[in-house]
């Protein structure tokens, strides 16, 4: 057995059935199989068995060599918008559920990415690579680590099999866990192949598991307000989840409505990418040659995704368009109060407890300043808000520019005269900013230094780090991998032997990614 003794096997969503879930066997690997890393807190935090899941057994499992005990594999149907154009049937093409583990009221799902083809393949082979599973296993993770809603990751496996991509390369299957992998793009195939009915089964079944607060009622008209409040609850999600990603510096490269989650997740991790220099137009995806996925356009995309969603739930909505609009409206406002919040906190303007709220003249100048002088400089996303902590909001400028310049993560790059003199400015604004808020009441220096440095992370899963990890993991090596996953689950400590990951080097800049990355 393999999951622990407090906890249980269901088949919640697998008695869903066709046409929402295909029963699908694993392929097994050809060649022996082996660990590449094991998240043993997550299992024993979700229910799973530690030793049973490293055992032999356990990792035939977790590579798609055996099935889970009593539950029938199976892959799921969606469709989506992929860079703005309609498909009208996508799919669990390399994913297949595994295992739905209760225990106590957690519920998760686990989903094998990697482990052969689908009825939703495309004629591809339903593999994955050992360099896109790394990735995917490592960044689910440091995203976790990081206050970032996020998909999560088991185990990571590996063998010899030849994958053909650009090169040939070997396969490698992550075991991934969600409390559902449902995403905009399963509403939408319902929808538009017309099976209605299902949809609201879907729907229906979606909340029950994951809303029970959500009262469905006995009437259609019961539902329908339903409907639109549960979608009032994704579109308040997802604005969160934009405005988390832009407060990490993270890209993700690919927010097509198939890869957009019902729960406000972030999940699919391609060709993303945390950003080094503040560039607001970086894109980091390679195939996006119009930068539609760009760091700027995300919060945008994640509203135009909304729209694609509430489209697609019309067929349960009984409500008028207006009523529709009024909800879809309130995302640039959720956005924005957290947007502008998170960075008012990491740049200790206010307390990490203060919550979301309203933007004020002074937060929404000193938001737009800070973020437009780092883009003017293409200072580093990380190593600023860091370095933030050494400064002294009762101190001078010249004081404080001395401190920050005796920071081991002072972004600036000295010899530039007007950029320093810019930041110098910078720092006069902020210390105005500062006292507009907070007046002249005395400050616990230490207290509020501290609160920064648990808001603004030491290292984050830079490019290079990636790749420094794959070069050696495809060499036989993985322990730069299990090196990156024990740094990145305390990104705040600054403590941790990780002094090499705060900030990237020369060569590091020319990586490019594509979407199998």
């Amino acid at each position: 057995m393999l999951h622990s003794t407090d906890s249980v096997l269901v088949q919640e969503y697998a008695s869903l059935g066709q046409p929402f879930l295909t029963a699908v066997p694993t392929t097994p690997l050809k060649t022996p199989v082996h660990w590449v890393s094991v998240n043993q807190a997550l299992a024993g935090r979700i229910g799973i068995d530690p030793l049973g899941l490293q055992s032999s057994h356990g990792l035939d499992v977790c590579s798609g060599n055996a099935p889970w005990p009593g539950y029938p594999s199976m892959a799921s149907v969606y469709c989506g918008h992929q860079f703005g154009v309609f498909v009208p049937q996508l799919g669990d093409g390399r994913a297949l559920l595994i295992a739905e583990i209760r225990k106590g009221r957690q519920y998760h799902q686990l989903q094998l990415k990697g482990a052969g083809p689908t009825p939703y393949s495309r004629h591809a082979d339903g593999r994955a690579v050992l360099r896109s599973s790394i990735r995917e296993y490592l960044c689910s993770e440091a995203m976790h680590h990081l206050g970032v809603p996020s998909t999560r990751a088991l185990s990571l496996t590996a063998s010899s099999d030849p994958v053909f991509r650009e090169t040939t390369e070997t396969a490698a299957i992550v075991c991934r866990v969600s409390p559902s992998f449902l995403r905009f793009g399963h509403i939408e195939y319902f929808c538009y192949s017309n099976q209605h009915e299902r949809l609201r089964e879907l729907v229906a079944w979606h909340m029950d598991q994951q809303h029970p607060e959500i009262d469905q009622g006995n009437s259609d008209e019961a539902f329908s307000h339903a409907v639109l409040q549960w979608l009032t609850v994704v579109i308040h999600r997802t604005a969160v989840l934009m405005a988390k990603w832009q407060a990490v510096g993270f890209c993700h490269g690919v927010m097509n409505t198939d890869n957009m989650s019902l729960l406000g997740l972030t999940i699919d991790y391609g060709p993303f990418g945390f950003m080094d220099g503040l560039d607001v137009d970086h894109v980091c995806n390679h195939s996006d040659q119009h930068g539609r996925y760009s760091y700027r356009n995300q919060p945008r995309i994640g509203h135009w995704n909304l729209y694609a969603l509430a489209q697609a739930l019309t067929p349960l909505i009984r409500a008028d368009k207006d009523q529709i609009q009024a909800v879809l409206d309130d995302y640039a406002a959720v956005f924005h109060q957290h947007h502008n919040t998170s960075f008012a906190i990491k740049t200790g303007l206010l307390s990490p407890e203060t919550p979301a709220q309203p933007s004020t003249p002074v937060i929404d100048n000193a938001v737009e300043s800070t973020l437009q002088f780092m883009h003017q400089h293409q200072l580093d996303f990380t190593r600023f808000f860091r370095s933030l902590s050494v400064l002294n909001p009762m101190a001078s400028v010249d004081e404080n520019f001395a401190a920050w310049q005796s920071s081991a993560h002072f972004p600036l790059a000295l010899g530039d005269e007007a950029q320093i003199d810019q930041a110098k400015a910078w720092l006069g604004n902020w210390q105005q900013w500062f006292e507009s808020i907070h007046g002249r009441a005395m400050l616990d220096l230490p207290v509020w230094r501290a609160g920064l440095n648990q808001v603004n992370p030491a290292w984050v899963l830079r490019n290079h780090l990636l790749q420094q990890a794959i070069d050696t993991a495809q060499h036989g090596d993985f322990t730069e991998v299990n090196r990156l996953a024990a740094a990145l689950s305390h990104p705040f400590d600054e403590q941790h032997p990780a002094s090499d990951m705060a900030a990237p080097p020369e060569w590091a800049r020319g990586l490019v990614l594509s979407c199998s990355s």
